[in-house]
């Protein structure tokens, strides 16, 4: 692909993406609007912003490339992904939206009644969302390399700009409708030229698994201990999704608990189609361009192969179409993170004004910048899985407990929030000496949450009944709240 049709495509989603902003900000007046906004998000709107901001840049860069890596058993990633909003749906959606708060620190002080477990909750949000935004600097870095041949930092740089003036435009009521627009870009970015491979190859009669040789096993890296590793990812995909702080922010944009519940059924259909295409490039992948195993350059399958199948401006095109979708994939989970961060450390540190906000903002790009710009593109999908784990044994025992269990204490919950940081954040980080050093890294520290997040949840029980302080004084009420569906009026 010319690197003038790339500049084309990144310009174009940018374009979108700051007119859109622009849009919300004629509409975003109040606090509310700021931070929720004003909790009028309809079901179909919500849910295609959630699409927006969860399809980051493992699932759009990092599935296919692990698909062109280890075939079948990367299939845990979208299944697991998806799946979290069943989680969500059954056990989280329609409790967390009654409960009224902004943030998951505001329900973590309105449930436990303490102001030292609110600033834990927020310390942890804020890593989580730290964390998370830095592979998508990442993918942004490799797009723009690839696509454009400028350096990767100028990616990187490029989405924490435009995000961070998108939301000071217009806050969590720009934000929906630029994560709205961005879900239906990635999913018609990513159908559109596989359809033409697989249409092309069909009129030429070829086999687009090339006669099964997609699936041969000898293309599989032999991996022990597979079951235990696909028990550990399944658990923190599972249990992560319900602590990522860019998603629970936008059940408190439902108007009420029905539409929350409605938000998420809707938002698992979306999922499901759209995880079938990148599953689709990496199994073309496996059979046009397997070198990039071998290179370490997997993650690019998606921005390679339109151009590997057609030659010429319709190969050009179709190379565009994915890198539009691909920025479109970086700037909208990132503008998640950083809006839902924005909240958090305005009402931290700025005792939560629109002025507050939009210092929260700026802090918010400006740390995982700097954290991408000092460290390497990684795997896509398998660096934000670390971060999965860490949400999963960090935020998920304070949300599931405090929603369903009423004898939990404030100290019951710091205690797990700290056990679950303490213990995950060692393994990231001796999995992380361990593999620079070139040592083998030992499959439970590669993934930890088989262990991390039972822990956690056994600390929080344990602290909880037998720790110092006793249950909140308006734990009742405040349970009664969150499991009480509210009445629809007629009209």
């Amino acid at each position: 692909m010319s690197a003038g049709v790339g500049y084309a495509a990144l310009a174009a989603v940018t374009a979108a993406t700051l007119l859109i902003g622009a849009y919300g900000l004629r509409i975003s007046r109040t606090t509310s609007d700021f931070y929720v906004a004003s909790r009028t998000v309809k079901p179909w709107w919500n849910a295609s912003a959630i699409g927006g901001e969860y399809l980051s840049a493992a699932s759009f860069l990092g599935i296919a490339g692990l698909v062109l890596v280890s075939g079948a058993d990367a299939l845990w990633f979208p299944i697991g992904y998806t799946a979290g909003y069943l989680m969500l749906l059954l056990f989280v959606a329609a409790p967390l939206r009654r409960s009224g708060a902004y943030t998951v620190p505001d329900f973590a002080r309105a449930r436990l009644e303490s102001l030292p477990a609110r600033r834990v909750t927020s310390l942890l949000v804020v890593a989580v969302g730290w964390l998370y935004i830095v592979p998508q600097l990442h993918g942004a870095a490799l797009t723009v390399s690839l696509t454009t041949g400028l350096p990767g930092w100028v990616g990187s740089a490029a989405v924490v700009v435009i995000v961070c003036l998108s939301v000071l435009s217009g806050g969590m009521r720009s934000i929906t409708f630029v994560q709205a627009f961005q879900y239906w870009l990635k999913l018609a970015a990513l159908a559109v030229p596989v359809l033409f491979i697989l249409f092309r190859l069909g009129a030429e009669g070829t086999s687009w698994t090339g006669n099964g040789a997609a699936f041969a096993s000898g293309l599989d890296p032999v991996m022990a201990d597979s079951v235990y590793r696909n028990v550990s990812l399944s658990i923190a995909l599972l249990c992560g999704t319900l602590g990522l702080p860019h998603v629970l922010v936008r059940f408190y944009t439902n108007p009420d608990g029905v539409s929350a519940r409605r938000t998420t059924l809707i938002v698992l259909g979306l999922l499901s189609v759209f995880y079938v295409f990148p599953t689709l490039y990496g199994i073309l992948g496996r059979i046009y361009l397997p070198e990039l195993a071998v290179e370490g350059n997997a993650d690019a399958t998606v921005l390679l192969l339109p151009a590997q199948i057609f030659d010429g401006a319709l190969g050009d095109l179709l190379a565009a179409c994915v890198t539009a979708g691909a920025f479109a994939a970086f700037l909208s989970t990132s503008s998640g993170l950083i809006v839902s961060l924005a909240g958090v450390i305005s009402q931290e540190l700025f005792r939560g004004s629109v002025s507050g906000f939009r210092a929260g903002t700026l802090l918010a790009g400006a740390v995982p910048l700097g954290l991408a710009l000092l460290t390497n593109t990684q795997a896509l999908a398998g660096s934000v899985g670390m971060v999965f784990a860490f949400t999963a044994s960090t935020l998920c025992p304070l949300l599931l407990l405090g929603i369903w269990w009423r004898r939990l204490t404030a100290a019951g919950a710091v205690a797990g929030m700290l056990t679950g940081a303490l213990l995950c954040g060692g393994a990231i980080v001796a999995g992380g000496v361990l593999s620079l050093s070139g040592a083998a890294v030992p499959v439970w520290l590669e993934q930890p949450a088989a262990w991390t997040v039972p822990a956690a949840f056994a600390v929080t029980v344990g602290a909880s009944l037998r720790g110092p302080g006793g249950v909140p004084a308006g734990t009742a009420r405040f349970l009664a709240r969150l499991h009480t569906p509210e009445r629809r009026v007629s009209r």
